[in-house]
């Protein structure tokens, strides 16, 4: 929603200046967090997931998304009444229309096609449906690989699919070879905060895929998913 701030807002990582805002509120009521997990909550790599359930990169990316957005992040929790976090982004009001070159370049990155995201962090999956189905593109939903697959199963085409690499019980790649052996032109695009060259290193992906490191604008994503689609042959 919108909201105007009409003086500076002080919060614990940032203060928040006077402006014109989009305000996004995500709510739960799970356990919270106690004060040394909330100073760390944003930082690469710190997850409270057990070893093997989680990257610790979720709100990481999201911390990075909207800083390249030039906007701030607000979180409140406390253990045993859930956690609150509130994302402003800076609010652009049109005043008349673009220039046509600049309208032109903005408009090429929409779409409408069918994307299949499969990310186990919901503030990353939130964020990716969000910017896709903003630009036009029919957008499903998975937490993991299972509901990614699931999903497929009951929804006709799907022209891409954008997945996290690292996910609890199915990773990205073994998602991605379920899904083509029904649909041999499905094409996939990889996120993950690791390098693509560590993940070749690995051995978890190949030379030559499409691949978008954590964290990443939404320009970025735009382009990256414009590029994948285009792509296909």
């Amino acid at each position: 929603r919108n909201v105007d701030l009409d003086a500076d807002y002080p919060t614990e990582r940032v203060m928040i200046p006077a402006g014109r805002y989009v305000m996004l509120a995500v709510t739960d009521n799970g356990t919270g967090m106690d004060a040394q997990t909330n100073a760390r909550i944003f930082e690469p790599f710190f997850t409270t997931k057990p070893v093997g359930k989680g990257t610790g990169l979720g709100l990481a990316t999201v911390y990075g998304v909207v800083q390249q957005s030039g906007g701030y992040i607000w979180l409140y929790s406390e253990l045993g009444h859930g956690t609150s976090f509130k994302i402003y982004l800076p609010r652009v009001d049109a005043d008349g229309p673009q220039p046509a070159e600049e309208e032109q370049r903005a408009s090429a990155l929409d779409g409408s096609e069918t994307v299949l995201v499969a990310e186990d962090e919901e503030a990353v999956r939130l964020i990716i449906a969000k910017a896709l189905e903003a630009r036009g593109y029919r957008v499903l939903s998975a937490r993991d690989g299972s509901e990614a697959l699931e999903l497929a199963a009951g929804h006709g085409g799907i022209d891409l699919l954008v997945t996290d690499v690292v996910m609890p019980d199915m990773n990205g790649r073994e998602l991605s070879r379920c899904l083509t052996e029904a649909r041999p032109n499905l094409r996939t695009l990889y996120l993950s905060g690791y390098t693509d060259d560590a993940m070749l290193h690995r051995g978890v992906l190949q030379e030559g895929v499409a691949f978008l490191q954590k964290p990443f604008s939404l320009g970025a994503l735009a382009r990256k998913v414009r590029d994948v689609i285009e792509a296909r042959p």
